[in-house]
């Protein structure tokens, strides 16, 4: 919601009013229904270090400003932003799928949350991302966490990193 404010001098400002978060921001608009045909992603999560807690795939403007920025703020912004979340299954394949709003290219997050409290701990989560970077300390640049969404659904395959020595990186 952007609202139109005036200074003392009579000059207009912009103000984003920014909504207060939860965890169901951007859940709506990432849902896929039934036998998806939209610009969606289809995500299979591989190397999950166990069955525990939940899955969280998030999607972000494909840029380093916007990449894992709070989700109040973008949608406040009126930026891009979804969110899909399950539990991780108990056997076999994880996959999530996510809409997006139109073919192109997106920041796409997927966070292991094995202790449940729907943030990210190093010590105890997961997490991956498009493209499968290597990651160190720091967050990867959005251009190399970046997967393109095509007019229908897109397959991506995002291995998980667990904290690992003096870093995050795959299990195997």
């Amino acid at each position: 919601m952007i609202r139109t404010l005036f200074s003392l001098m009579g000059s207009p400002l912009l103000v984003a009013a920014t909504i207060p978060s939860t965890p169901d921001l951007g859940t709506a608009e990432g849902k896929c229904r039934s036998n998806e045909s939209g610009p969606s992603f289809l995500v299979d999560v591989e190397g999950l270090k166990d069955r525990s807690g939940k899955l969280k795939l998030e999607i972000y403007p494909a840029n380093d400003a916007d990449f894992l920025e709070d989700d109040n703020v973008l949608i406040s912004a009126g930026k891009t932003f979804r969110r899909v979340e399950q539990p991780v299954p108990a056997s076999g394949a994880a996959r999530l799928c996510v809409r997006v709003p139109s073919a192109g290219r997106y920041a796409v997050s997927v966070l292991h949350d094995r202790d449940g409290n729907r943030t990210f701990n190093w010590r105890v989560d997961g997490i991956g991302f498009a493209g499968n970077p290597g990651l160190g300390w720091r967050k990867p640049a959005a251009s190399d966490a970046s997967a393109t969404a095509r007019p229908g659904p897109t397959q991506i395959r995002i291995v998980m990193n667990y904290r690992r020595g003096l870093g995050m990186r795959p299990i195997r």
